[in-house]
């Protein structure tokens, strides 16, 4: 089925989350990052700036990118870091032919900050919250043609169910798809989270936050095509690292978290095939190592001051000195 165009665009405009946005670990990633080499640091989902900025306090001798796919995000990195950073619309698809643009060959260091923005969740506008009526659209980036709406509309009964379960891991979702398909059409966000709340028995709504918080999730990612993107992007990065370059993925559900886990994995042992707990015979080679065997997460302190950041998972590594014959 091709995509259907939405109708209109979402209007750039400086939104009410805009000013209010906390991004999430900035002590910690910035402890991570803080003994990069001298060099450009890439910021491969700058946001409103938050991790960028910290960075920069702390080394004034490194040079700055920041790439976005959401123009609204990118409008406000621009007003908070003053003129500091180079900024590009790209999403990761795109994340190598930006870099070739800005004349970028070397980076020192480099963050993904997966998932949506709280920018993003408090703009009713642009139709990622379940508690604020807005249109059913979900695009990260507004210029995109494939919408919340036609996922919602048109899709049929067994490719929502698919959906839901893949990227919402919900237990309950052959109902709610069918609960979507007989309420067709759905105008608004608010109706779409009333109607996955009532295909939810009663019991089941009491734990686990909001009713519709996974199948918002699932369609999000879906209209984004989120979780294919990131290995390419990440390993594409990885590669241009410097000898002790540093790198971190902040996370926030479990299918980005297993993408990260598996492609940092593959960039440790190069590829190795080989027995477990056997000297390797096929010659892969690792390019980093990880800088901690566990994920990080956020202490209970921020987790209070900023509920958002409960969800988050942070990995880190470093790439290795290029061996020598």
């Amino acid at each position: 089925m091709t995509n259907r165009e939405c109708s209109g665009t979402v209007a750039v405009h400086e939104g009410p989350g805009i000013g209010g946005h906390e991004s999430v670990m900035v002590r910690e990633v910035t402890e991570v990052l803080e003994p990069i080499p001298t060099g450009v640091f890439l910021d491969a989902t700058v946001g409103a700036g938050g991790h960028t900025a910290a960075l920069a306090e702390c080394r004034p001798d490194l040079r700055f990118v920041g790439l976005d796919r959401d123009p609204a995000a990118l409008a406000a990195a621009a007003r908070r870091l003053a003129g500091g950073v180079r900024l590009a619309q790209c999403s990761f698809a795109d994340l190598g032919e930006a870099l070739a643009r800005l004349g970028v060959d070397a980076l020192s260091g480099v963050i993904f900050d997966l998932g949506v923005s709280s920018m993003q969740l408090d703009t009713a506008g642009r139709g990622f919250s379940y508690r604020a009526a807005g249109p059913i659209d979900m695009r990260m980036d507004p210029g995109a043609t494939l919408c919340a709406a036609h996922i919602v509309n048109e899709w049929p009964v067994e490719r929502l169910v698919r959906l839901l379960k893949e990227y919402g891991d919900e237990p309950r979702a052959r109902g709610i798809a069918r609960a979507i398909v007989a309420r067709r059409p759905l105008h608004d966000t608010v109706e779409l989270a009333e109607v996955v709340r009532a295909a939810i028995p009663a019991r089941h709504r009491r734990r686990g936050g909001h009713p519709a918080k996974r199948s918002f999730q699932a369609i999000r990612i879906a209209v984004n095509d989120e979780l294919s993107q990131i290995a390419p992007a990440l390993t594409h990065a990885i590669g241009r690292l410097v000898p002790r370059g540093r790198g971190v993925v902040l996370s926030y559900h479990s299918g980005e978290d297993r993408l990260v886990k598996d492609t940092l994995a593959h960039a440790v042992t190069g590829g190795c095939a080989c027995p477990p707990k056997l000297p390797c015979v096929c010659g892969a080679a690792g390019c980093i190592r990880l800088l901690s065997g566990r994920v990080a997460r956020p202490d209970q302190c921020e987790i209070q001051r900023n509920p958002r950041a409960s969800s988050a998972r942070l990995r880190s590594f470093e790439k290795l000195p290029v061996a020598t014959p």
